[in-house]
Parts: C-alpha cells; structure tokens; sequence
C-alpha cells in the first residue's frame, strides 16, 4: 500500500470521529461506504448490530448524538495496517472517548476500532466497523 493512500485512511478515520464531535453529518456520512456495516459490542456485553448500510449507520449516529447533552471528543490514536492492497486494507486503532459537561471533562471510555477500508472511485470508506468497548458510554 502506497505512503499516500495510507494517510488518506488516518485522515478518514480522523474525519469521522472529528464529523460525530461536530455533529457534521455531512461529513460523517462522507465516511461510510454505501453498503457498510457496523457492529459494537460494550464491555464483554453482547454483540450490538450489525447496523447495515448507510441509512442505518447515520440512523444509529443521528441518535446517539440526540441522546448526548455533553460535547465528545473521539480520540483515535495508535493506528495500524493489516491485510493492505490497493483497494483494501483492515486498520486497527484505539479509541479514547471523553467528554465536556458543566465545565468538566471526565474519560468516558477506552475501546478499540476494527476497520475495513475501501477504495472507491470517491476516496478511501469505512466497509466494515467494529468498535470493542471498555465501558459503556
């Protein structure tokens, strides 16, 4: 996998925490491939989806965010390849999730993200997300 398209996945990844911090739908839903799926599952819980497809993704994204009265910061750090080629790879990074309430910032959760990314005629999109959670949130 070329340098380039290597960071054109850190800046998607990046764009979608930065796109659901900032409420960016439009940015968000730039993130996700059409035919995404998404899974979670919450502290050794059960396994929460799959969300399939975009209109599903945004759904469960656009309800999370009316359901929040804090601001979040998703940090994504740590970020590596498996499985590259060309057109897909699988990336693997942490999550640490805090947020900012009444003056206070508290560390809501740790977890950790597996992806699979695609490229497309558009730029690099998340296919596939899995998010494995510390704590719930």
């Amino acid at each position: 996998m070329k340098t380039e398209d290597k960071l054109a996945i850190h800046e998607l990844l990046s764009r979608a925490s930065y796109g659901l911090d900032e409420r960016n739908i439009d940015m968000l839903s730039g993130c996700f491939a059409e035919d995404a799926v998404m899974t979670l599952r919450i502290a050794d819980g059960d396994m929460i989806g799959p969300f399939d497809g975009h209109q599903s993704i945004m759904k469960l994204m656009k309800d999370s965010m009316e359901t929040q009265t804090d601001k979040r910061r998703h940090v994504t750090s740590n970020l590596f390849f498996e499985d590259e080629s060309e057109t897909n790879a699988k990336a693997i990074s942490y999550l640490t999730l805090f947020a900012t309430e009444n003056g206070v910032i508290k560390l809501l959760t740790t977890g950790i993200y597996r992806d699979e990314v695609v490229k497309t005629a558009d730029g690099w999109k998340l296919k596939k997300r899995h998010l494995d959670l510390e704590l719930p949130y």
